[in-house]
């Protein structure tokens, strides 16, 4: 008996599209990780890329329960002296929405060449409109 290992050729990648429009950040983060690491198909292998990938639409709409808008505070580095620049989880909702849903995503990705392989494949939009119709995404259930 051997352990099935997936050739490159065998993993078909789907795209699937969510909108974002009144769905909690987390539940929705939670949904569209499992997509992208392949969790939700038969032949997962921890160590491959097997996922599909997520169009995210309406990320501006997408809700914060609580009092999260307020007392969420997200960090970034510049990487000079003095250079931590904070940002509250409303103003990043009012000035860039996709960011919140994208930030939301990649923690719960593995770390590393895998994971940034498998956030690659993750789209994020503000708004309904997407490029991606050519590629005819399936809607997916949150």
């Amino acid at each position: 008996m051997r352990t099935y290992v997936p050739r490159k050729g065998e993993i078909a990648r789907g795209w699937w599209i969510v909108d974002a429009d009144g769905k909690t950040l987390g539940r929705l983060a939670t949904a569209v990780a499992m997509k992208l690491t392949g969790k939700t198909k038969p032949i997962y292998t921890p160590f491959l890329d097997t996922g599909d990938h997520v169009i995210v639409i309406n990320a501006g709409k997408v809700v914060l329960t609580g009092r999260k808008k307020d007392d969420k505070i997200y960090h970034r580095h510049s990487g000079y002296p003095g250079g931590l620049k904070s940002i509250t989880a409303g103003k990043l909702l009012a000035k860039r929405p996709s960011r919140v849903v994208e930030q939301a995503v990649w923690g719960m990705l593995p770390k590393g060449p895998l994971g940034r392989q498998m956030y690659r494949k993750l789209k994020v939009y503000a708004e309904a409109a997407h490029p991606h119709e050519a590629q005819k995404p399936r809607p997916m259930s949150v």
